[in-house]
């Protein structure tokens, strides 16, 4: 497990072989898992896992939302290796709900995997990295408030997936789309909680 992912399909394959190897999978197993260096993996799969159907469990939503603005904000300030603080590390899920979740996700990993690849490369390096990560920190801030309403957290969390799946496999025109979807994302966050 030395090597990082670099497609999401790796990095349900990865998630697969913790959940066969343990009764629970915990965020510190991951990180072990998906190697310490590895920040865009986390992206990808906490979204995911809010717009899965386990992304229901009340509280989750704003637990994954707290993980993901940890993750962001170590990227943000150029952090080499991920840590997270023990009482996150060992939070966990039990291995039938991750399996679960992974199964939900296969196809559209596929999807994902076969669409986006190393397009404009340059603007998933240097400076950008640390503008997707303050677009992402915004984004988690949508996550709690909206969590009181059905299925209102998918928008940021889908357009925080892009930006984690734009620099999991260095596709510059992805990261393009992600910031159009953030901006999306925000407006129908402000319209939806002004609106209640």
């Amino acid at each position: 497990m030395a090597d990082e992912p670099h497609s999401v399909g790796d990095i349900l394959d990865r998630l697969d072989e913790l959940a066969d190897e343990k009764d629970e999978v915990s965020l510190g197993q991951t990180i072990e898992a998906f190697g310490s260096r590895s920040y865009a993996p986390f992206l990808v799969i906490l979204p995911l896992i809010d717009i899965s159907p386990v992304g229901s469990i009340p509280g989750l939503p704003t637990l994954l939302a707290l993980v993901i603005v940890l993750t962001a904000g170590q990227l943000l300030f150029g952090r080499t290796h991920m840590w997270l603080p023990g009482f996150l590390a060992n939070r966990s899920l039990k291995s039938e709900k991750v399996a679960k979740a992974v199964k939900k996700l296969r196809p559209v990993a596929k999807r994902m995997d076969k669409w986006f690849h190393g397009r404009l490369p340059a603007l998933t390096q240097g400076p950008m990295v640390r503008v997707a990560a303050a677009a992402i920190i915004v984004l988690t801030l949508s996550v709690p408030p909206l969590e009181l309403l059905p299925m209102a957290t998918t928008a940021p969390m889908a357009a925080i997936a892009a930006f984690g799946m734009a620099l999991l496999v260095k596709d510059g025109l992805l990261m393009i789309v992600a910031f159009v979807a953030a901006a999306g994302a925000i407006a129908a966050a402000v319209g939806l909680w002004g609106s209640r």
